[in-house]
């Protein structure tokens, strides 16, 4: 694991599209493409604006999507494919592009195409309750489908309400269809983007916790090639003495 603390949202972008840049050149170089996971919402911003400016070959990347609210139209401001197309997808010459669109034909057909290959990196969010992809507390760390229909708790629809996406708690969908967390664990390199204050205690709770499923964040720092970018207010609340303590995976801790 590896953890780098930028000054702002900005720079994190920036850092992590180099990250990304990097790990794709070399999967092109190697195989001739690379395949991604791609996370949403206001947390990545940054990271794809910087994307956008990279000199990636986009045209030998496939990209798969992270998760997506059941029920809720793709007109809706708050869909997760709505977001990516407006974002990126439709500025960039992607190889391929593979969404989750909550029916049960699209998730056996996204699964299948997801499972195809390994995925090369997995851009994992963590959510102010510590979930990765819709994966809310206490997470299921076993489940071996690659997409599952998931409840979304509270804290999470109070996020999601919080950053504008929905007007109240009631109208956020009940449930949705997220990458499980065993399929997210398969990405051969995980980089986090965890930018902003309301991400403190999150990252807190990840970075200085044992892997448990009530903080599913927890379950990436078993991953062989994690990197977890934090801006200053996000990493605010970490203690470094314990963090060196439930992460022994820990290889760097750097503060650009």
């Amino acid at each position: 694991m590896n953890i780098i603390v930028c000054k702002d949202s900005v720079q994190l972008g920036e850092e992590a599209a180099k990250l990304v840049a990097a790990e794709v050149k070399e999967c092109i170089a190697k195989k001739g493409c690379a395949r991604i996971v791609f996370s949403t919402g206001a947390s990545q911003f940054d990271t794809f604006k910087a994307l956008l400016k990279s000199d990636i070959d986009w045209s030998k990347v496939d990209m798969f999507h992270l998760d997506e609210y059941v029920d809720l139209p793709e007109t809706h401001i708050a869909s997760f494919r709505k977001y990516l197309k407006e974002r990126f997808t439709n500025l960039v010459n992607l190889r391929s592009v593979n969404f989750v669109d909550g029916t049960p034909e699209g998730i056996a057909n996204i699964s299948a195409a997801l499972t195809a290959a390994p995925i090369d990196i997995g851009l994992i969010g963590i959510g102010e309750n510590s979930h990765i992809a819709f994966n809310d507390p206490p997470a299921n760390f076993d489940v071996e489908d690659p997409y599952i229909v998931v409840n979304l708790n509270d804290t999470c629809k109070k996020q999601q309400v919080g950053e504008g996406w929905f007007a109240t708690i009631d109208d956020v969908p009940k449930q949705a269809v997220s990458m499980s967390v065993k399929q997210i664990l398969k990405c051969n390199k995980i980089i986090s983007c965890v930018p902003y204050k309301v991400k403190a205690n999150a990252i807190k709770l990840t970075v200085e916790n044992d892997t448990n499923n009530m903080y599913p964040a927890t379950i990436m720092k078993t991953h062989k090639d994690f990197t977890l970018l934090c801006d200053k207010d996000s990493a605010s609340l970490i203690n470094k003495e314990v963090a060196e303590k439930c992460c022994p995976t820990l290889e760097s801790y750097v503060e650009l």
